[in-house]
């Protein structure tokens, strides 16, 4: 089975081609950063004018690379959202139009289930694992039970944590996107200069045992010890930003606990617990989670950090596991600025 995948949710293009078998063919991905950079972060209709202008250029590259052509095909799959409702409709219309010209199936994927079955086709997971999905947008526990079978189990009750690594360095005047630079700058800082707040962690009983997520507090502490100083020396960067990475490596570590201890109360047969989505490329949080994991018992799989942040393979590779399931989408498929991973096809 080949299938073509098309990613087009925020401000990367990209377009992939991916076997049944595993390989990934080709993986083209084209960054905006340069047309964001100077606003400090995207700007949506920016970012569709730049997946119109060479959307059809990549998807020509990547079966090109693959050295294959259309008429080889199994289908065609496409992050049909959440996503920037102009980006993603820029996606969605090059598949249907590839479908329908070639007459291949259609798979509108969720962008967050790309994501989420990232670890299968990197690392072969077994069915059925603890996903943690931590993005630009996203912070979920999610019990992932098939290509179609997602469980919440806890979210984000205000920012995302890769939103707030995005504001938080901006505070601090480092280069976007946030999260690599903050990553970065906390190497020379000292984790344990600022003690910022842990949210949840020590709200009421029934929040602090949950799986639920909060980083606005964090987010504010940050500002008003930006604001609190006169001058900000690169020293005092470099240990804000190690003592938000501290702090949001503890929120991750607990929660992640917190679900695995549920997981087991559940008798759920959990044996793998994934990270995924942009901020898991962040090195320093991925050991903090593969620690609790080995505190569970629990092997933790992190896909490689290019296949982290938003790609076409991973949409491809969702592709394939719905089309092995029987499931397709028609062309009256609208495409979704919202679309809970939870419920996926409702």
């Amino acid at each position: 089975m080949i299938i073509l995948g098309i990613e087009t949710s925020c401000d990367e293009t990209a377009a992939a081609v991916v076997t049944g078998d595993r390989q990934i063919k080709s993986n083209i991905i084209h960054s905006q950063l340069d047309e964001h950079q100077q606003f400090g972060g995207v700007v949506p209709e920016v970012a569709a004018r730049a997946h119109m202008n060479i959307l059809d250029h990549l998807v020509s590259q990547a079966l090109q690379e693959a050295k294959i052509g259309f008429e080889q095909l199994d289908g065609i799959a496409v992050a049909g959202g959440p996503g920037l409702i102009g980006g993603v409709i820029t996606g969605v219309m090059m598949a249907k139009s590839i479908a329908a010209v070639h007459d291949l199936p259609f798979i509108a994927v969720n962008h967050l289930a790309g994501h989420a079955l990232t670890a299968r086709l990197t690392n072969d997971v077994e069915f059925p694992y603890l996903l943690l999905l931590v993005s630009g947008g996203h912070c979920q526990l999610l019990v992932v039970r098939s290509a179609d079978d997602f469980e919440l189990l806890g979210t984000t009750l205000d920012d995302a944590v890769g939103e707030a690594f995005d504001k938080s360095a901006r505070l601090l005047n480092l280069p976007y996107p946030g999260g690599p630079a903050i990553e970065q700058c906390a190497k020379n800082g000292d984790g344990n200069k600022y003690k910022l707040p842990r949210p949840l962690l020590t709200a009421h009983k029934q929040q602090a045992s949950g799986c639920n997520f909060s980083f606005s507090g964090l987010k504010t502490a940050v500002r008003q010890l930006v604001h609190g100083k006169e001058k900000i020396l690169d020293q005092d960067v470099a240990d804000i930003c190690a003592s938000f990475q501290f702090a949001v490596g503890d929120v991750l570590s607990d929660r992640c606990h917190n679900a695995l201890k549920l997981c087991e109360a559940r008798s759920l047969g959990i044996k793998c617990m994934v990270v995924a989505g942009g901020v898991a490329a962040n090195q320093y949080l991925r050991e903090r989670i593969a620690a609790v994991s080995a505190n569970s018992n629990i092997e933790m799989v992190a896909p490689p950090a290019d296949l982290c942040t938003d790609n076409a393979a991973m949409i491809a590779w969702a592709g394939i596991e719905r089309l092995q399931l029987g499931l397709t989408d028609a062309f009256e498929f609208a495409p979704r600025p919202r679309w809970p991973l939870d419920k996926n096809r409702k």
